[in-house]
């Protein structure tokens, strides 16, 4: 349990350092690029990767839809969370959760019980009340968190092909992507530096670290958390997802005073329902 928590508290933190960054001037992509520096020196030194096995039979479609796919979400994730708050934010990326299982019921032909079909029609409700804001606020960038939710879910189904690529370890798997990642937002930093003529800032190297640090220490005891709770994987499941819109909430509430309306607390305990509906339809 307390790998769990430690993930669950990684993922947060990982909002939070977002929303601390705003205060400052800041470049994301340089944040972002930062990231994951300290996240394949990180991956490297627990993991071990041994790249010699990564050859031409590697799934190298998914490894550069990942690569691509994952630092442009993130910069998403850090609009979302500038715009409408890390309570939002999380719970639009939880709920991406929907969209493999959605994926496969539509593309795989997975049976769907009655549990998940309740789950789906809770969820959607809850996102749309989440999302909303109170009627005295006339902007309302639904567009961030939205992409959110679509592209971590995108980024789900992705990971899940490359769990079934078993001639490669994942957490090999997991090194590469991160270096294609780093490798475009090396080439996204350059553009901005030579034709934008955007500056590098010590500050950006610093937030970035942090989050590269948070970022793999979610995935690290995330792992455990599965290694711990081999036989049922869906409390590691349940718990990381509940957890993260838990503890999000919270912190934009009480710390970063985001204010929710009463729809939007509605929505929360909705998303909340879902999520519990779905992790009880897999048994």
């Amino acid at each position: 349990m307390v790998f769990l928590i430690l993930s669950i508290i990684c993922s947060v933190s990982v909002g939070a350092i977002f929303k601390l960054a705003r205060r400052y001037s800041i470049a994301i992509s340089q944040i972002v690029a930062a990231n994951y520096i300290f996240a394949l020196v990180l991956c490297y030194f627990f993991f071990s990767p041994n790249l010699a096995d990564v050859g031409i039979g590697a799934p190298w479609k998914i490894y550069v839809s990942l690569g691509i796919l994952l630092p442009t979400i993130f910069l998403f994730l850090a609009l979302s969370i500038k715009e409408v708050g890390i309570v939002k934010t999380d719970a639009a990326q939880r709920l991406s959760l929907f969209i493999p299982i959605l994926a496969a019921w539509l593309l795989f032909g997975e049976n769907f019980n009655g549990l998940k079909i309740t789950a789906f029609g809770i969820a959607f409700p809850a996102l749309l009340l989440i999302l909303n804001k109170p009627s005295e606020n006339t902007k309302n960038n639904w567009m961030y968190p939205a992409i959110v939710l679509m592209g971590f879910g995108l980024i789900d189904i992705l990971f899940k092909q490359i769990a079934l690529f078993t001639h490669l370890p994942y957490t090999t798997s997991l090194f590469v992507v991160f270096g294609l990642a780093l490798i475009l937002m090396i080439v996204v930093v350059g553009y901005e530096i030579v034709f934008k003529k955007a500056k590098f800032n010590f500050k950006n190297l610093l937030f970035g670290g942090l989050v590269g640090i948070f970022n793999f220490g979610n995935i690290l005891f995330y792992l455990k958390a599965h290694q711990s709770f081999a036989e049922n994987p869906s409390t590691v499941f349940a718990g990381m997802n509940m957890g993260v819109i838990l503890v999000g909430s919270l912190t934009g509430v009480f710390i970063f005073k985001e204010k929710l309306s009463k729809m939007n607390y509605v929505g929360l305990f909705l998303a909340l329902m879902a999520i519990v509906l779905i992790v009880f339809s897999q048994k």
